[in-house]
């Protein structure tokens, strides 16, 4: 389906990516892969599994085009679930599910069918033989990518364990804990309480009161710094600052205990400040601290009901966003607390706004402060494009950390390849109007770094 040069639009992109892009191994600082998969590695029971379980990015096109819920979540056989993609991936061109289908399945299958209807007995045949090798299973197939680092996304309250096993039993790659805190912080949640009782009992000691809870996170940032973390990440969808001038965490942390209805300020208030503590944690840590924002989570409630969370069913928020972000980000460098950020927005609008605000809080280190690659509904040629442009028009491009996967699935690595054929098409183009030298030897470390280099160095993974 896709030769050598897709998306390589000249001769210029076609060397930058073939000659300085195209080999460079793979640092994954960002995804939601099982590392219990990962050390189990199980092989895959057939190609829906690979392809289609827990993936809500195929889950919605689906349902655009009109596909039973039955085939999609429901109790329908895995090959008519499988039949029921391939019905749709030959009206999706034009979307980056359409290139990513054919991409795996060339890269990881060497299957060079297209993906339609008349073909579904074929690949489905092709795929699952495969599928059953010793270069199918999950280790493997990140092996075979030539991945060095994976960054799994995990709650404090995890033990860690498949992340110990791996680090003994695996060298081909290395797998690393991202710390996720969100349920610490989302006190009006009905679970939070049941979630502060698992905190407690993983970190061992008691939580009655908010000094109680800092110094159980405070415990667990530092257990997940012994097995090699070096980011944390927050999935913020609304992001609203407030300070403790005239309510205190503490008490909010006991109203909450007491089980007492909490008011839009009091959330607001108890966030902010476990947000700030968290921030200077991490800064003594030295992570990366992760903003994840403007998500519209679970906009149909009768299908969230259904299905629940992440199947397909969130949105794009709209809210400003920069406000209360300036106020989180200079309370912490007036404490001289700011860890390293890189910040991602669902909404590309928000792209200048941030790099705007970003620059206002560079310090020592190339580019403290990141603006994240382009994530989720931004994963596309476009958005990547704007996102490049974006940090190029208002910050240093060269400084970028560069591409994640962001994903579930073990087969998505070709999504590095995307990005770094996207990104050597975008600086092809800047040399053809003259604003880049046509030395592309010149041009090497540009691309190096961004594709592997500076994610390397800013992290400070130790493998």
């Amino acid at each position: 389906m896709f030769k050598e040069n897709f998306l390589l639009t000249n001769p210029i992109a076609e060397t930058l990516y073939h000659h300085y892009a195209k080999d460079l191994p793979i640092i994954d600082y960002h995804c939601h892969l099982d590392p219990k998969e990962i050390y189990e590695d199980q092989p895959f029971k057939n190609i829906t599994e690979a392809w289609l379980s827990g993936d809500h990015y195929k889950w919605r096109l689906m349902r655009a085009c009109g596909i039973d819920e039955e085939k999609i979540t429901g109790p329908a056989s895995d090959y008519d679930k499988f039949a029921a993609w391939c019905q749709t991936v030959p009206k999706l061109i034009g979307n980056p599910l359409y290139t990513w289908t054919h991409l795996e399945l060339q890269r990881f299958f060497d299957i060079d069918l297209p993906v339609n209807e008349a073909n579904t007995a074929i690949l489905w045949e092709q795929c699952n033989q495969k599928l059953q090798q010793a270069a199918f299973s999950r280790r493997s197939l990140i092996a075979n990518s030539c991945v060095e680092i994976v960054c799994t996304t995990d709650d404090p309250i995890d033990n860690l364990s498949y992340h110990q096993q791996l680090r003994q039993t695996e060298d081909r790659f290395t797998v690393l804990p991202t710390f996720r805190p969100d349920k610490a912080i989302k006190i009006g949640d009905a679970h939070f309480l049941s979630y502060i009782a698992q905190l407690a009992a993983a970190s061992n000691q008691t939580i009655e009161s908010y000094p109680d809870l800092l110094a159980a996170l405070s415990q667990r940032i530092r257990y997940f710094s012994e097995h090699g973390c070096r980011l944390a990440d927050h999935g913020i969808d609304t992001l609203t600052f407030r300070d403790q001038s005239e309510l205190s965490a503490a008490d909010i942390f006991q109203k909450a205990r007491a089980k007492k209805p909490l008011s839009e300020q009091e959330i607001a208030v108890y966030q902010t400040a476990l947000l700030l503590e968290l921030m200077k944690h991490y800064h003594q840590a030295g992570w990366t601290m992760q903003l994840h924002l403007h998500a519209y989570r679970n906009c149909n409630q009768r299908m969230y009901q259904t299905l629940g969370p992440d199947t397909g069913y969130d949105g794009i928020n709209d809210r400003s966003i920069v406000k209360d972000l300036q106020q989180l980000l200079n309370q912490a460098d007036q404490a001289h607390h700011l860890p390293q950020v890189i910040l991602y927005s669902l909404n590309s609008n928000d792209y200048d706004a941030l790099v705007a605000l970003m620059g206002c809080f560079q310090s020592t280190g190339a580019n403290k402060l990141q603006l994240g690659s382009g994530w989720w509904y931004n994963d596309t040629r476009a958005g990547m494009r704007r996102q490049l442009t974006a940090f190029a028009d208002g910050s240093v491009l060269f400084n970028f950390v560069g591409m994640l996967t962001d994903s579930r699935s073990f087969l998505s690595y070709t999504r590095h390849e995307y990005f770094r054929r996207v990104l050597c098409e975008w600086l092809a183009e800047i040399v053809i109007r003259g604003e880049a030298p046509t030395d592309l030897q010149q041009l090497k470390p540009l691309i190096e770094n961004i594709c592997y280099h500076n994610a390397a160095h800013y992290f400070q993974f130790r493998r």
